[in-house]
């Protein structure tokens, strides 16, 4: 196994949607979990998130009430004005950002409330927590969008 992740990666992640698709649904779920923490930290010894945030650019996380007051608290604001300045409720009625990318990324990736950033961002891209296996349709969305997501999938495809 090739330990580099090619430069079209997203279009390989996109060829082998079906593959992760089937390993996700059919996989051995306990071998894969065990396999979980070490393909994690190998991918984050390869990527630098602040190469790409593509995370940030593309997606929100939903802003939940704790998210809320502590950032809002952080940059100064009343919650609501936080709320007005920066959010919407999405289809799903969960607070997330009114646009792409997100207003707190900085044209050098580095976000400005990043020790404060929701949970939803904290927790990204989930390659270290059975989320990677339970929301299959997340984790095959994830796989064009993170390249860390996309690396523990194609290792996943030898741990079966």
């Amino acid at each position: 196994m090739n330990n580099s992740i090619p430069t079209n990666w997203q279009v390989v992640a996109k060829e082998n949607q079906k593959v992760y698709k089937r390993i996700l649904e059919k996989g051995n779920r306990n071998q894969m979990l065990k396999a979980l923490p070490k393909l994690h930290e190998e991918a984050f010894e390869k990527i630098d998130c602040l190469d790409c945030a593509n995370c940030c650019k593309n997606h929100s996380p939903r802003f939940k009430q704790p998210d809320i007051k502590r950032i809002a608290k952080r940059l100064k604001l009343k919650e609501g004005e936080l709320i007005e300045r920066y959010l919407k409720l999405d289809e799903d009625n969960d607070f997330v950002v009114q646009s792409s990318p997100c207003p707190f990324l900085g044209n050098d990736n580095f976000c400005s409330i990043y020790e404060d950033r929701p949970s939803d961002c904290s927790r990204y891209p989930y390659t270290n927590e059975d989320v990677l296996l339970k929301r299959t349709q997340l984790t095959l969305k994830n796989t064009m969008v993170c390249p860390a997501v996309y690396f523990v999938l194609e290792r996943l495809i030898e741990v079966k």
